[in-house]
């Protein structure tokens, strides 16, 4: 009896054992799958060159900023001077060995008083512009411009390649100032500028004409708005100094009490606004640059560049900071989009398991609403025909039914009548 018992016990932790083993096999062939599985589906992320960290794409998405040269765009009212201006920078760059390069946006100058190397009249025809899109004269240069910037990428390039050889890349705007302060075209090329090299905006004022405080609090306010548009380092250039001298203008930036004594005078409504509004400008005249320069004379022209110098030193501690933290801003939405769409597509191919997955457009379903729609209103067709049917059958039944009763009446009208004879 011994014997059979332990024979038994045996038979059992062998019946145990083998089970055992068998679920152990079970289990490790699941992880093999499991294993292969993922294997299969980390192949499949890496054929879509799906990455798991993103800091290959931040750092080939960031912009190689670089120092030199740095962008002057020359703005300012109609008649102010900005042609001649930028030719006496031309004249003065050259006479100074200093490296520059010139750049016209003006579509619609007839002649140039300076060479430029990148001339938009040379991309774009002006007057071909206007016959073609029936516009006026500005709305043929917002045109003319609008077309050049949506090549301004291939004309950063080209200064990127001769950054090293060159100090300076001077921008002459169009007349109307408003074509490129307040247009699109204007801020691509001023964003498109301003993230590759250091960027200065130059405002130049018409100094004889500013002599009444009106006008002058109109250039101011303007100034004022390019400033906080572009986000960029504003120098204000007092133009035709060999005609009237700025010192007027400098000292009502600097004492307030001496542009309300000038603004007494004139006791209209747009007086007492403009005696408000310098109130206002107080601290914008404070981080101002302003120099006064001649066109025509030359004068002020190291004092101009001296500002510039300035101007660039605060673009790279200042603004450049500013611009590298909305970039990273940009960056990191990106990312988190990145992030998402590649979870998705992981969860997708998880479920999918290696099959044809089909991608949603949205047009499916339309296509699959507007059939069921059509097949509901086929069916109510069907409907309405079937009951139309039903009405003509019961309306045949009752005629068939009163025609029968009819005949029979008439029948036993004649049965009765042949009976009665």
């Amino acid at each position: 009896m011994d014997i059979d018992s332990e024979f038994k016990n045996i038979n059992i932790k062998a019946a145990e054992d083998g089970t055992s083993t068998q679920m152990d096999t079970e289990e490790s062939s699941k992880v093999k799958a499991n294993d292969k599985e993922k294997e299969e589906l980390t192949e499949s992320m890496d054929k879509l060159h799906v990455e798991e960290s993103s800091s290959g794409l931040a750092s080939s998405s960031s912009i190689n900023f670089k120092k030199k040269p740095v962008i002057i765009l020359v703005v300012g009212m109609a008649g102010s001077g900005k042609t001649t201006f930028l030719h006496r920078l031309v004249c003065h760059t050259q006479a100074s060995n200093i490296r520059g390069y010139v750049m016209n946006l003006d579509p619609a100058i007839m002649t140039l008083p300076y060479g430029a190397n990148i001339d938009i009249r040379d991309t774009v025809r002006y007057k071909e512009v206007m016959k073609q899109f029936n516009l006026g004269p500005n709305g043929g240069i917002l045109t003319s411009l609008n077309l050049f910037a949506t090549k301004f990428d291939e004309v950063v390039s080209l200064i990127e390649k001769r950054a090293d050889q060159l100090d300076y890349v001077l921008v002459d705007t169009p007349g109307q100032i408003e074509i490129f302060t307040w247009s699109a075209s204007g801020a691509i090329i001023t964003e498109a500028f301003a993230s590759t090299f250091p960027t200065i905006v130059t405002y130049i004022v018409d100094t004889p004409r500013s002599a009444n405080p009106t006008t002058f609090m109109s250039n101011m306010l303007y100034a004022c708005s390019i400033l906080y548009k572009t986000r960029l380092p504003l120098v204000l250039a007092f133009n035709k100094i060999d005609v009237a001298q700025h010192e007027f203008a400098l000292e009502w930036m600097q004492d307030f009490e001496a542009f309300q004594a000038a603004s007494n005078s004139d006791n209209s409504y747009s007086a007492s606004l403009t005696q408000s509004l310098s109130i206002a400008l107080e601290e914008f005249y404070t981080n101002l640059r302003s120099v006064g320069v001649s066109a025509v004379s030359g004068a002020g022209m190291d004092d101009f560049f001296k500002a510039i110098d300035a101007s660039t030193e605060e673009y790279m501690e200042t603004y450049k900071a500013e611009l590298d933290k909305r970039r990273a801003e940009k960056l990191r939405l990106e990312e988190e989009q990145r992030k998402e769409s590649m979870d998705k597509l992981r969860r997708d191919m998880e479920k999918s398991r290696g099959d044809t997955v089909v991608l949603s457009t949205g047009l499916k379903d339309k296509e699959a609403k507007g059939r069921t729609m059509m097949d509901e209103e086929e069916e109510e067709e069907e409907e309405e025909v079937d009951l139309i049917d039903e009405d003509d059958d019961d309306d045949d039944y009752d005629r068939s039914s009163e025609d029968d009763d009819v005949i029979g009446e008439d029948e036993d009208e004649q049965v009765g009548g042949f009976s009665l004879k």
